[in-house]
């Protein structure tokens, strides 16, 4: 469960800067593919706050995440 957590942290983070593009990536392509829009559209203002803070927003945003995304945190569990 650790390796989704830190998935999508780098997954908002890659997306917010190029820094991390160095950085070795956990979960799928397709995993990071599903939650990118959803933590870009409603996560943003909390993406360099922590793994768990992520997830929460997702959860938080539940019934407005896509379809993909939230099977996603279903196959993880959450």
């Amino acid at each position: 469960m650790s390796k989704f957590f830190l998935a999508l942290t780098l997954l908002s983070l890659s997306l917010s800067s190029a820094a991390v593009a160095d950085q070795p990536r956990s979960g799928t392509p397709e995993e990071q593919a599903a939650c990118s829009r959803d933590v870009q559209r409603y996560c943003r203002p909390v993406i360099d706050q922590g793994d768990f803070t992520v997830l929460a927003c997702l959860q938080q945003n539940r019934p407005k995440i896509s379809k993909a995304c939230d099977q996603v945190l279903k196959n993880h569990g959450q």
